[in-house]
């Protein structure tokens, strides 16, 4: 890819380098002849005739003059030119190379990237680029080029046009190439000769133009040619116009209406240059044997259609086997002389459509592979495609000979370890005939440059330059020119006038003057910051607000410029402290306590005197010392906001004491409970507590809240306290229970009971039922208390003896002697209290007797167990022993085979 380094020409005196697109100027560079013409371009007599459709007096003349300006050499050169060409000087491609020797200071060499001084022997490619290079730098490119490539061929370093080694440059010449080793001269470019150019302009080689560059020898491509041409023709000939030479191939924006090359048609496109386009017109045509109509393009009316012939030849026996053909079919290929296959025999006077016959003789026709001749008879047909003579062949590289069929191709394994045209890596490629294929691989070392590797493949020598370009321009980027990559370093960057376009980051980017383009950051702003702080003040200093960072690119000269350093952004510092004066409150925010303190160091503090501020509960204040409020409670709603947001700020912010003490409030209605609650501001919750009130009988316990029965008025309570069941009270007097409904105080029923009793005698043989109350009556009378008796004696005694009471004491008295006299004549038995499940136990315990008999079986079934189990055990290890003798056999057999085999193999490479 062709690149250039060549700086833009300087448009105005305080401009600096202007930028030149390069990769255009190389497409539209001509490739002039170091030929030179022999009469000069004659001078125009009417410039003023020039159409205003000539694209060479659109340009203007500002180049030109600031080259005459800038240097009188330059001036010298152009001068000639000028005076044929006037105000249509086209110096566009010519001026980058005239502006850069004019200053004395070329690009560096591309190949060793030293400087060009102007006293060193130097060489131009004129054929492309017109790079400017040392003498001995591409001679010695071109010999390894030209050693290392397969043809003897060398290319330009920067835009690799082949130029053939009988053109490797041997002297030093001038770039008209007319004096050999031309003296440096103070008053003329240098490497130039000072004489007129001189060489064929030749920038359209289809232009016809005959004229000679006007020029002073001079670097880089020759100007279009200035001269007038009267009659210049456009590209389809229908217009006429005056123009410059190197412009007079034109269109004339009209039909072009050339007769197309289907010789029916005219061309519909607008003037161009070049062939016409195939015509487009469709119409219906026939094929060649016109059988066939298809609609096709006029361009492409005479095709064939896809039948075959079939007409009949001349000798009226065979058919056509041709496709769609024009014309005749013509002649029979079999009539005239005819041999026999193998063509041996002749058969003069045969027909058409009689078969040759077979001479009998061997075929002897060459087979396919080009050595041996066919061993058949005269057959008809082919002979056999592939050749099985067995012959003796080697292999490619020479290395192995071997007898193999003829048509079988023979390589080794054999790799080639010749080195490739690379010089670096192997061929590695088997059976290999000696002409190894170029390197595959990708050089990947690092150019002259210093910052890219090679991407070409693997070669011999040095690599070429590094083909990319470096821009270096000023900051803004509108002045700027192109140097090869890897000589940056060198180079001073240019200087500009514009206006600097990097916009100020401070708040005063509207209100600061502007200021030139610059290297580095952008100067400080001289205006009042006037930024408003955190406090709310503002900012009186000179304005200090963040400055732009400068480019890395263009912060240093290159020459100054270290590895590896990389430029940060450079924020401007931040606003100093606050130094206006402001009164701060305490911690407690108590009045009269506030101090004079600078707005930047304005801090709480604590006072003497204690919190003071009301608790959450509302009865009690707050004993701590001084401090910030978490949320103040005791300020105006007009300055809550401000002291809540000074105590959240501060980092002493603490809540007030809880207040800890219960609650002292006296309950409605008044309980006995005290409130669960802390201490609180507001009316106590009703009270919750359960009270345990027993019924008046005291046979169940009732729960009630504690709200609820004080509520209650004494009779309700007494009310809700009755279980609604029977009182269930022992009387006091008799051992019955209450029969009322469960009451309050004493049962009503004491001597007034009801209940039946059995009243009996004193031996119990007699019984009455008489009440309660009657049975009282009777104790009182006679003078016993009720209350003393007990429950079983309770109306026992009360009725006197009879006559049958002492007959049934004395009987019963009888039967109770016989009982004990039989008692002590019948001892008893004791009966063994004993579990049954012990029982069981035992019963299974008890031993059963067994016979002689049972006994000596017993003991020859254990013998026999005995012997059984040792019989088994002594098989069991003699068939382990025998498995792992033949185990062992097995292994001896195998060690031996191998052992066979290893000996085996070295004989049998040796036999083949």
């Amino acid at each position: 890819m062709p690149f250039s380094y060549a700086a833009a020409a300087s448009g105005s005196a305080s401009s600096s380098r202007k930028p030149v697109p390069v990769a255009a100027a190389a497409a539209r560079r001509p490739a002039p002849s170091p030929a030179a013409a022999a009469a000069p371009a004659p001078s125009p007599s009417n410039p003023s005739a020039v159409s205003d459709s000539d694209p060479s007096s659109y340009s203007s003349s500002g180049e030109e003059t600031d080259l005459t300006v800038s240097d009188p050499a330059a001036a010298s050169v152009i001068s000639s030119y000028l005076s044929v060409a006037g105000d249509g000087a086209d110096l566009s491609k010519v001026g980058i190379f005239l502006s850069s020797a004019a200053r004395r200071r070329s690009p560096p060499c591309l190949i060793c990237f030293d400087p060009i001084r102007p006293s060193d022997p130097v060489w131009s490619c004129s054929a492309s680029c017109f790079a400017l290079l040392h003498l001995h730098c591409i001679q010695s490119w071109a010999h390894q080029s030209s050693s290392a490539a397969p043809s003897p061929t060398w290319g330009c370093p920067k835009c690799r046009f082949p130029y053939p080694k009988s053109q490797t440059p041997t002297s030093y010449l001038c770039f008209c190439s007319k004096t050999v080793d031309p003296a440096p001269d103070p008053w003329i470019l240098p490497h130039s000769c000072g004489d007129v150019c001189g060489r064929r302009l030749n920038a359209d080689r289809d232009s016809g133009c005959e004229h000679n560059c006007l020029l002073l020898c001079h670097p880089g491509p020759c100007p279009p040619c200035p001269a007038i041409v009267p009659n210049a023709m456009c590209f389809c000939g229908s217009h006429r116009e005056t123009r410059r030479c190197s412009h007079q191939r034109y269109s004339c924006s009209g039909k072009c209406n050339k007769r197309l090359g289907c010789g029916i048609h005219r061309c519909p496109v607008d003037c161009h240059d070049g062939p016409c386009p195939p015509c487009a017109v469709r119409g219906k045509h026939k094929c060649e044997c016109g059988e066939t109509m298809e609609e096709r393009l006029c361009s492409e009316r005479v095709f064939q259609c896809k039948r075959e012939c079939g007409g009949m030849l001349q000798c009226g026996k065979h058919s056509c086997e041709r496709g769609c053909h024009a014309g005749k079919c013509g002649g029979c290929p079999l009539q005239g002389r005819r041999t026999c296959p193998c063509g041996k025999k002749d058969y003069p006077s045969l027909d058409c459509d009689a078969e040759a016959a077979t001479c009998g003789s061997t075929c002897e026709k060459v087979l396919g592979c080009g050595r041996h001749k066919c061993p058949e008879r005269c057959h008809r047909g082919s002979c056999v495609e592939t050749c099985r003579l067995v012959i003796t062949k080697s292999c490619r590289c020479g290395g192995l000979k071997k007898e193999v069929p003829c048509y079988q191709e023979l390589t080794c394994e054999r790799k080639c370890q010749r080195l490739r045209n690379c010089g670096r890596h192997a061929c590695r490629r088997r059976c290999c005939e000696g002409d190894c294929a170029p390197c595959p691989e990708i050089c990947d070392k690092r150019l002259r440059c210093g910052n890219h590797k090679c991407l070409s493949p693997c070669h011999r020598g040095a690599c070429a330059p590094c083909p990319l370009m470096k821009t270096i321009s000023c900051n803004c980027g509108q002045t700027f020119f192109e140097v090869p990559c890897g000589t940056e370093k060198n180079q001073k960057p240019p200087k500009c006038s514009k206006k600097c376009n990097i916009a100020r980051l401070c708040r005063h980017k509207l209100e600061c003057r502007p200021h030139k383009c610059h290297y580095g950051a952008c100067p400080p702003c001289k205006l009042i910051c006037g930024e408003e702080l955190s406090c709310g003040h503002r900012c009186k200093l000179r304005c200090h607000g963040p400055i732009a960072p400068p480019n890395p690119e263009f912060t240093l000269k290159p020459i100054k410029r270290k590895k590896g350093k990389h430029i940060d952004s450079t924020p401007g510092t931040p606003c100093p402290p606050c130094q206006e004066v402001v009164l701060v409150p305490c911690f407690g925010q108590h009045l009269g306590q506030e101090r004079a303190i600078l707005c930047s160091k304005r801090r709480q503090f604590p006072c003497q005197n204690l919190c003071g501020n009301p608790l959450n509960c509302g009865n009690h204040y707050c004993t701590k010392a001084c401090h910030v409020l978490q949320i103040p409670l005791s300020q105006p709603e007009g300055d809550q906001s401000a002291i809540l947001s000074l105590a959240s700020a501060s980092a002493f912010a603490e809540p007030c004491e809880e207040c800890n003490l219960p609650c002292q409030r006296v309950r409605e209605p008044p309980c006995s409970h005290p409130c669960p609650l802390p201490c609180h501001l507001n009316d106590c919750p009703p009270c919750k507590a359960l009270v345990k009130r027993p019924c008046h009988c005291g046979a169940m316990v009732h729960a009630f809240e504690c709200m609820y029965y004080n509520n209650l008025n004494a009779t309700k309570q007494q009310k809700v306290r009755s279980c609604g069941g029977p009182c269930h009270r022992k009387l006091p007097n008799c051992p019955h229970l209450c029969s009322e409904i469960c009451h309050p105080g004493q049962c009503p029923s004491v001597d007034q009971c009801m209940k039946k009793v059995n009243v009996r005698c004193a031996c119990n043989n007699l019984k009455k039922e008489w009440i309660c109350q009657d049975v009282l009556k009777e104790y009182r009378q006679s003078g016993r208390d009720p209350k003393q008796i007990p429950k079983n004696q309770y109306a026992v005694g009360l009725l006197a003896c009879g006559e049958d009471c002492v007959k049934k004491v004395k009987a019963a008295d009888s039967e109770l002697h016989l009982r004990k006299i039989q008692e002590i004549k019948t001892p008893a038995v004791e009966v063994e209290n004993v579990p049954k499940r012990r029982k069981r136990r035992n019963r299974g315990q008890e031993s059963v007797e067994s016979s002689k008999f049972q006994e000596i079986k017993a003991v020859a079934l254990k013998f026999l167990l005995v012997i059984f189990l040792c019989i088994i055990v002594v098989a069991g290890l003699y068939l382990l022993w025998k498995g792992v003798y033949r185990l062992s056999d097995w292994m001896n057999d195998m060690e031996e085979q191998r052992a066979r085999q290893r000996h085996l193999k070295p004989g049998r490479f040796n036999n083949t």
